[in-house]
């Protein structure tokens, strides 16, 4: 994805009825085409208000107009703001006569793109920002905007400048082999990297955890007809989205609710119970409900606590791919067993009464490694994590080398870790995962 420096334009706010609209402009000809449109401009990031006029000088509205010249704005270019009364109509004269005037449609991300590569920001701070606009949760929104602020590239840097360090006096004895200087000694760097993989493990884990708050949890209750899914639905949703009736096949289609389990955003689907039937309604239910299984992070499989915990992990066994799914044994205010966790993966519950629901929302909270209530998280992604996974391998390789005395083969692992790690934050980054990333963004940003 490349930088072409022209002027773009777009609605950066959402399209229909609404008190405001604000159409972005940022490029070179962006205050030429902003006095066009307004009459004139004011004073940088002063609000001025102006009639707003088209191309050929016909009043539009009248609105607010900013200016903030570069490089002191977002993307590091002139940018001009309009903010007019929002609709379906207004903003989009506006936009056109910005258009019309020079200016072309800015692709999706592109202003954040722009101010990527203008350094007013770094990659995983650009995506911080379409993380702060799609946060599921409130938790997840505070966490983007740690990450927006640079709190996950800073942890980052600080790992780079290490393993920097790591590099200089691996690679020092490369230059001067003849040397017998004590820096070059193997067992010298063992602090080092020792203390690299530390931080390099610490900052994993915050990484995974704020996967979890970016990502969340898409969770599948399955299991025979009858065994109480509508109802543990029911539950975890704290209001009746799903109908329960004593008739089996009741279920014919899934049935999706968005939840904020402590702060973890978890997308529960319900099923049609499994089991052998001539319905072709009923079937189709069954059909798709293998399907999203397939797709679904993790799988509960409910069971009656009647029928005991051997039937039921033999019925998952059957539908279920190896280390998918955990056993959810349901009504347990039925029988004299203790509700909560029973085993790693099986939990104890009544989704009539509530009882052992505290154990499934742990269960659920620890499959996504997320811990509610952690002070300064951050949001990441998924490729931050695979870096930082290549990153500890690669540290690991290397360290295994410079034992060996391969000093060659070491500093080449130390140098596609730090390659890994400056891909977090766009320092070495393809124009092909530039253009993934910026692609999924809003219009607008």
């Amino acid at each position: 994805m490349t930088y072409v420096q022209d002027t773009i334009a777009a609605l950066a706010t959402t399209p229909g009825a609404a008190g405001v609209a604000i159409i972005r402009l940022s490029g070179p000809a962006a205050p030429q085409i902003g006095e066009r449109i307004a009459g004139g401009l004011a004073q940088p990031r002063r609000a001025q208000l102006a009639s707003l006029s088209d191309a050929s000088g016909a009043r539009i509205d009248r609105g607010l107009t900013l200016l903030f010249p570069a490089p002191h704005s977002f993307t590091g270019e002139d940018i001009v703001e309009f903010h007019c009364h929002g609709g379906r109509v207004v903003p989009q004269l506006v936009l056109s006569a910005a258009l019309d005037l020079g200016a072309r449609l800015a692709e999706p991300g592109e202003f954040s793109l722009r101010a990527f590569f203008n350094d007013k920001l770094d990659l995983a701070q650009a995506e911080a920002i379409a993380d702060l606009v799609n946060a599921g949760s409130e938790s997840a929104a505070r966490a983007a905007l740690r990450s927006m602020e640079g709190a996950f590239s800073n942890h980052v840097q600080a790992l780079n400048q290490q393993l920097i360090a790591l590099r200089v006096e691996v690679e020092a004895g490369l230059d001067f082999p003849e040397e017998e200087l004590e820096l070059l000694d193997p067992k010298r760097l063992v602090p080092q990297f020792n203390d690299w993989r530390k931080q390099c493990t610490d900052l994993l884990s915050s990484a995974q955890r704020g996967r979890a708050l970016r990502d969340g949890l898409s969770v599948v209750i399955a299991g025979p007809p009858n065994a109480g899914k509508s109802s543990l639905l029911n539950r975890l949703t704290g209001y009746e989205a799903a109908i329960v009736t004593e008739i089996p096949g009741t279920t014919r289609d899934t049935v999706k609710e968005q939840l904020d389990l402590d702060g973890l955003p978890l997308e529960i689907i319900d099923t049609a119970g499994l089991r052998s039937s001539d319905d072709p309604i009923e079937a189709e239910g069954m059909r798709r409900a293998r399907a999203v299984q397939q797709k679904a992070d993790r799988v509960l499989w409910l069971g009656d606590i009647r029928e005991g915990l051997a039937h039921a992990e033999q019925l998952a066994e059957t539908e279920c791919e190896p280390d998918t799914y955990s056993i959810v044994l349901n009504k347990v205010d039925l029988s004299s067993d203790v509700p909560g966790a029973a085993a790693p993966n099986v939990i104890k519950v009544s989704a009539l009464t509530g009882a052992g629901m505290e154990a499934l929302v742990e269960h659920l909270k620890s499959l996504a490694g997320y811990a509610s209530g952690a002070d300064g998280s951050f949001t990441a992604r998924s490729r931050h994590v695979r870096a930082l996974e290549t990153a500890l391998t690669r540290v690991d390789a290397a360290e295994r080398r410079v034992e060996e005395g391969a000093l060659e083969l070491a500093a080449e692992e130390l140098r596609l870790a730090q390659e890994s790690i400056n891909a977090i934050t766009g320092e070495y980054t393809s124009d092909d995962l530039l253009g993934e990333i910026f692609s999924s963004f809003c219009i607008g940003k």
